[in-house]
């Protein structure tokens, strides 16, 4: 297999963007596509609000502070969560949250997060309406409790992400939901696509063709919305807006630039070159186990009988997974390969392989034959960004 002649980005190596810290599995909802399976109690073993703090300070030694999204289940079933967040802001972390919607999400609640430093909230709509969103959560009223919370949060200036799950059943809504949420003034809007793991094994995921027709949307909606796009657990939307970007001064000058965003060297941060489970992404579980995401359930260490820094920076299988050369099957022929990557969840879902190709890709790299025992690659990373 011929090697990149593109460096892979090493931003990375020794820093995450991002940290999800599963606070706890305790959840009121009951949704249909919960990676963690989440339950009404919290766990026995969960980390105790000393070992939540410590957790913090171990992520603060990070060369580079990542985000840390306090997640769960649902975060606001921890009687410390506040304290979570003052604490991750007075020492320099960037600490965001995605709580369920439900009652404990009061104004009051809000305010005093928003006092606490906290630096975003996320919050998931689902579906255009009560039907499909309430029906995906498994819990009545939870669609209008999402808006009263977006509500609140904007009226109270806090940064607001939404996230929205595409499966089957909604698809064809994300035109209304994209509508719905403009008015609330968000800065990000995150589009999960589902992973077979957890309860969302029963969750139906789009055809692999449908991604494209997806990413035509958001990728048309970026260009007349007010706040950013980024896909979860898509990393080859960025293969898409690539192609996209190439096609369109190939037509307007003659000539493709690398200069957007997606592939700027040493860009750090969502939707930027790269990230990837395991790569610019952490996951810290509610015992403490450490692993590539929330998705690719292969504990690599646990806190805090092991540094979380440590294992992210020096864990054979966090370091492979930031080796785009690592990667099998027509991933590893790809020429996006060092700027997607594929799912390496999925993969791991279905393939039982975590460098496996990425199952619902269509795309197929110049070249790649899958009869063939050695991949080739028909040009590398540099070349594509460069050919006209």
């Amino acid at each position: 297999m011929t090697k990149s002649t593109v460096p892979p980005d090493r931003a990375f190596d020794d820093s995450p963007f991002v940290v999800f810290y599963e606070t706890t599995q305790a959840c009121d909802l009951v949704c249909a596509h919960c990676r963690a399976c989440a339950q009404t109690m919290s766990h026995p073993g969960e980390l105790g609000p000393g070992q939540a703090l410590a957790l913090l300070d171990d992520l603060r030694r990070f060369p580079a502070p990542p985000l840390v999204v306090l997640t769960g289940g649902d975060p606001m079933k921890r009687a410390d969560i506040h304290d979570l967040v003052a604490h991750g802001t007075s020492i320099g972390l960037s600490m965001a949250m995605t709580p369920s919607a439900t009652p404990l999400v009061t104004h009051d609640a809000l305010a005093r997060l928003k006092g606490n430093g906290l630096a975003r909230l996320a919050v998931s709509l689902d579906g255009a309406g009560a039907s499909s969103h309430d029906g995906l959560r498994g819990v009545a009223g939870s669609y209008r409790r999402t808006l009263e919370i977006l509500n609140d949060a904007a009226g109270l200036g806090l940064s607001l992400q939404v996230n929205t799950t595409v499966h089957v059943g909604n698809v064809d809504e994300l035109p209304a939901i994209v509508d719905q949420i403009e008015a609330f003034g968000l800065d990000l809007w995150s589009v999960f696509f589902l992973v077979p793991v957890g309860r969302a094994l029963a969750t139906s995921s789009i055809a692999p063709a449908r991604y494209e027709d997806v990413f035509e949307f958001l990728y048309a909606q970026s260009r007349s919305r007010s706040f950013a796009i980024k896909t979860t657990e898509a990393p080859h939307y960025r293969r898409y807006l690539l192609q996209r970007r190439k096609a369109e001064r190939r037509g307007a000058a003659g000539v493709a630039r690398a200069d957007t965003p997606e592939v700027g060297a040493g860009a750090r941060g969502p939707g930027m070159i790269g990230t990837n489970d395991g790569k610019g992404v952490l996951f810290v579980g509610h015992t403490g186990f450490v692993q590539p995401s929330g998705f690719l359930p292969l504990p690599c260490g646990r806190f805090p009988a092991s540094s979380v820094v440590e294992v992210y920076q020096s864990h054979p299988l966090f370091v492979a997974l930031r080796d785009a050369d690592r990667l099998g099957g027509k991933c590893g022929a790809c020429e996006y390969r060092t700027l997607c990557g594929g799912s390496r969840a999925r993969s791991y879902s279905v393939a039982g392989d975590a460098l496996a190709s990425e199952p619902d890709c269509i795309y197929v790299p110049p070249g790649w034959h899958a009869s063939q025992s050695e991949p080739v690659h028909a040009q590398d990373e540099a070349a594509a960004v460069a050919t006209t």
